[in-house]
Order: structure tokens, then sequence, then C-alpha cells
């Protein structure tokens, strides 16, 4: 591991991970994914969620778990800005 920037990044994933873990015991994938995004919007910084975001865009998502790596796309997905009406 070289450099705190890595090795914060690093512990954001297991972070995550660690949060997938706890809302895979939901019956429905749908309702963890849910549940893994409501977490780290409500509970993550800014700060964190462009760390991990920028950590995946240049390393992948190795140890990116599925059910946190979903939710993770699904909070980008909704705070992207919306297109203005009426711009082409």
């Amino acid at each position: 591991m070289s450099g705190n920037d890595h090795g914060g990044a690093e512990h954001l994933v297991k972070m995550a991970n660690d949060i997938g873990h706890f809302f895979r015991a939901e019956p429905l994938r749908e309702d963890a994914v849910a549940g893994i995004a409501n977490h780290i919007s409500r509970y993550w910084t800014k700060r964190m969620r462009e760390k991990l975001n920028a950590h995946l865009a240049h390393d992948g998502d190795t140890g990116l778990e599925d059910l946190p790596r979903e939710a993770l796309r699904r909070l980008n997905a909704s705070q992207a800005p919306a297109a203005q009406p009426g711009a082409h």
C-alpha cells in the first residue's frame, strides 16, 4: 500500500463491503441495494463518496462487491445533473 490516498480508498471499499454484508440479509436484492444506497447517502460525506468513485474510476471495482457496487452506481445516477428542458 503506497500513500494515504490509496489506503484511504481501500478503507472505503472495505466499509462499503461491510455495509453490503449487513444488508445482504434482506430477502430481496432490490431492498439490499436500496438499503446500502440509503446508508451511504445519509452517513457518508460527499468527500468519501467522491474518493471511492475516483478510486473505482482509476483502479476499477477490484474488491468492491456486487451489492455496494450497484448501490453506488444508483447513487451516482440519481445525483447526475438532469438535462435542462429544451436543451439539445
